[in-house]
């Protein structure tokens, strides 16, 4: 699958039925997130916090455990331990926004590193936007002008879920396998932060 290349499988010991450990162990490599449903069940769904919501189960995100790393490096260090790059990061951003409307923080982070790249938005060859709920990934598309078939192309954290300490690795190492995958140069990834924040990053694959 397309993930295959960014998994790293876990021996886990199998214990018996008394609590002990046995020598035998499976390799681990597949949480239970994605939760299975269909549209009809998710047109049933109840707004959430006010009757006339927009944000539903079915439209947020699950928070959900999980582990991500990235090694990041000088290129002088890199050349040093003969360490081959997958991408460099071409700029990185850290806004404020409203700590009441905080959902929108992507977006002036996008909008300041495209201005201080001076790339334009159809550069970009994938995006991946931290989907805390549908609603932020639309609102930051329809703002900045994105091609929706380059943002999370292969789900967002309402299907895979969202490891709260771990998504910006999540979603950056996911930016760096869509590059390779579609030859791409661009990635972009963003986040809502709590308290008013938003950051971003965009990287270029070497």
């Amino acid at each position: 699958g397309r993930f295959d290349s960014q998994i790293i499988p876990l021996e886990v010991p199998i214990f018996d039925e008394e609590g002990k450990r046995t020598e035998e162990s499976i390799t681990f490599s597949r949480d239970e997130i994605p939760r299975d449903t269909s549209l009809d069940a998710l047109a049933e769904l109840k707004p959430v916090a006010r009757e006339d919501g927009v944000h539903t189960a079915g439209t947020s995100s699950q928070i959900a455990d999980g582990a991500a790393a990235v090694l990041l490096m000088t290129a002088a260090k890199a050349e040093e331990l003969g360490v081959k790059p997958l991408a460099r990061v071409v700029d990185a951003q850290l806004v404020g926004c409203d700590p009441v409307l905080m959902l929108e923080g992507p977006i002036p982070a996008t909008e300041k590193m495209l201005e201080k790249t001076e790339l334009k938005i159809s550069d970009i060859d994938v995006f991946e936007v931290n989907e805390a709920f549908a609603s932020v990934v639309l609102s930051w598309a329809k703002t900045v002008g994105a091609d929706m078939a380059k943002v999370n192309p292969n789900g967002g954290a309402i299907s895979l879920g969202h490891p709260l300490g771990a998504t910006g690795c999540f979603l950056t190492t996911k930016a760096v396998h869509e590059l390779q995958r579609n030859d791409g140069e661009y990635g972009l990834i963003a986040m809502c932060c709590g308290g008013g924040l938003g950051t971003g990053t965009i990287i270029q694959k070497i």
